[in-house]
């Protein structure tokens, strides 16, 4: 397939973890062509400046956001706020415009006033957003020319409720949800990490009370049973494994939660459901997951007390920001939604 046959892709913000996820990604997707990659600091430079895995790969060179051309998609990995704050100048470059950012993923003003500390600079706009998540969205994605990809920590505290919600197994004590997560999901950039390489060694809580995802489960999950999030920093740079802590009526065993699981996801391309009885894999590991798309879901439940802790993984990077982004541009496009996504992880890793 020539260049001419893929649509153009213009990512501004390419320099930071999200921007240069989906850069990797997209260098390899048959159907995307990759023209331009802004960084207001490494204006000039080629990519491998910043991300050494891509020398070789490409040729290309950072550039001022205020050269940006038109792009059949523009993708926005800008800070938080940035990209509402210039969403018409994107708007008038490109037709699909992909926002890897929270700026448009909260569809009601008052929930993102609430969780944000601010009025939303495009109110107006929220509602022409899709949000990226295909297991619940994938009907809306079909055609989207705005998608807001999910945030990462909702990702996996989302995808590891939605099915016990969705069809009624859990009932209505408050969920408490704890995610680990890597240094690329705790606010640290990439030139941060490089430059600060002792952020990367600490185990910590870095937001024991209200996490700002904490809104995109409340719009995005079915029924509204209090929901409580904990984020405790990692050592490592990848990653998320969330842990959350559900109970469900009495005469409920592990075969009816194994059941909604399996009517909710099985045909699920990325989600894996991940218990077994014997063996050191018998839970989700985020290792495992480096680079890949896929969310591993397991659970173990207390029979006495009616108590099931949740266990999902995800590589934050790729099924928390990038991957979903590739995923529900292969929906919107009519394209196999797994293209470019077939990378299994690895193993011993």
């Amino acid at each position: 397939m020539s260049t001419t046959d893929r649509l153009s892709v213009a990512i501004v913000g390419a320099s930071g973890y999200a921007g240069g996820e989906f850069l990797r990604l997209a260098l390899a997707h048959p159907h995307l062509n990759v023209t331009q990659v802004t960084s207001e600091r490494n204006a000039g430079s080629p990519v491998h400046f910043v991300h050494p895995n891509l020398r070789g790969v490409s040729n290309l060179k950072f550039r001022k956001m205020a050269e940006l051309e038109a792009a059949d998609v523009i993708v926005l990995a800008l800070p938080h706020g940035s990209a509402a704050k210039r969403i018409e100048q994107f708007e008038a470059l490109g037709r699909t415009i992909i926002d890897l950012s929270a700026d448009f993923r909260i569809k009601d003003p008052e929930l993102y006033r609430k969780y944000y500390g601010e009025d939303h600079p495009a109110p107006e706009r929220l509602q022409a957003w899709v949000y990226g998540n295909p297991e619940l969205h994938r009907e809306q994605l079909k055609g989207a020319t705005r998608i807001a990809c999910a945030g990462c920590f909702a990702t996996s505290v989302i995808l590891a409720l939605y099915p016990l919600l969705e069809l009624g197994v859990i009932s209505g004590k408050d969920i408490v949800a704890t995610g680990l997560v890597g240094s690329s999901a705790a606010g640290a950039s990439a030139t941060e990490a490089s430059h600060h390489p002792e952020r990367e060694g600490s185990l910590r809580v870095y937001k024991p009370v209200g996490h700002r995802h904490l809104a995109e489960a409340i719009q995005e999950l079915p029924g509204r049973f209090p929901l409580h999030l904990t984020a405790i920093s990692t050592p490592r740079v990848r990653g998320i494994l969330t842990t959350a802590h559900v109970w469900v009526p009495d005469g409920y065993s592990e075969r009816d939660v194994w059941g909604a699981y399996r009517e909710v996801y099985g045909q699920e391309p990325f989600i894996r459901i991940v218990k077994v009885n014997k063996g050191i894999h018998r839970y989700p590991d985020p290792k495992l997951l480096d680079g890949t798309n896929y969310c591993d879901i397991g659970f173990e439940m207390d029979q006495e007390t009616g108590r099931v802790v949740l266990m999902s993984a995800i590589d934050n990077l790729v099924k928390g920001t990038a991957g979903h982004a590739i995923q529900s541009l292969n929906i919107a496009q009519g394209w196999r939604e797994t293209t470019g996504l077939e990378f299994a992880g690895l193993h011993p890793a």
